[in-house]
């Protein structure tokens, strides 16, 4: 069975963050490990309280899962510290890893800024070079790119700075700004557009968390980088779709809208 390991901070709510991606890696035929970044006390209305693990602790869950079960993905969320960026960074290369997808979360749903100006540093020299693909949202590339984006013109030219700055393939995510759920997939000199069509459904809490680990799922079993993202367009619509409600905010998606089975 192919692997995948997440790198990010926990949602106690289960809609974000490392729950979602194993939620998301597990309906996607792969194994799920994690390496937490942060605890969160959370719900569908927001944080309230965030503590974050030391540099040290993070290195040894990554060391404890790459010297046992090695993984064939890894996707990384939120990081909110240089340090914590650094350790990531340093190991990923130490065990040379592969299929890295690297969600640079950096911009909460309202538009608060959840990562300071030092680690947008750390993050940009140390792990988007790593990166097989970054999957930033609207204003995520608006702050990689240095560009304002209001159009698909803008998403298409904001991609490939960021690609040919960084040495990597860029998912620009549609949905923020644009009026519709579109993503365009930028790589080798090449655009792909994935057109979507937007879901009314107000339940969108851990999307992003969702899609990166979708797609890492789904290169650790081989797909190539086009056909993992079109997997999980289809796998988070799905879910979507699902119209799961929970909550008294926005709510999580379905994960498991696929699952099937006796004791199910």
């Amino acid at each position: 069975m192919k692997t995948a390991l997440t790198i990010a901070g926990s949602d106690s709510s289960g809609g974000a963050g490392i729950q979602a991606d194993i939620k998301t890696m597990i309906m996607n035929g792969v194994y799920a490990m994690s390496a937490v970044t942060a605890l969160t006390a959370q719900n569908t209305t927001g944080v309230t309280g965030i503590m974050e693990v030391t540099p040290q602790f993070l290195q040894q869950q990554i060391d404890a899962v790459f010297t046992d079960i090695r993984p064939d993905a890894v996707k990384t969320g939120m990081v909110s510290s240089a340090g914590l960026i650094t350790v990531i960074a340093r190991s990923l290369r130490d065990y040379g890893a592969e299929n890295i997808v690297v969600d640079p979360v950096m911009v909460a749903t309202s538009g608060s800024r959840l990562i300071d100006e030092n680690a947008v540093d750390v993050l940009k020299k140390e792990l988007l070079p790593l990166a097989s693909v970054v999957t930033p949202n609207i204003p995520e590339a608006e702050i990689l790119s240095g560009m304002k984006i209001e159009s698909r013109e803008d998403m298409a030219a904001a991609a490939e700075k960021i690609s040919d700055t960084y040495g990597c393939a860029v998912l620009c995510k549609g949905g923020h700004n644009l009026n519709d759920a579109s993503d365009l997939l930028y790589r080798n000199g090449s655009f792909c557009w994935f057109e979507g069509k937007r879901i009314d459904n107000p339940n969108t809490h851990g999307t992003g968390c969702t899609l990166s680990s979708a797609i890492a799922a789904n290169l650790a079993k081989g797909c190539d980088l086009t056909e993992a993202v079109s997997r999980a367009k289809e796998y988070i619509s799905g879910a979507l779709a699902a119209m799961l409600d929970l909550g008294k905010g926005s709510g999580p998606l379905d994960h498991g809208f696929a699952l099937q089975g006796t004791i199910y």
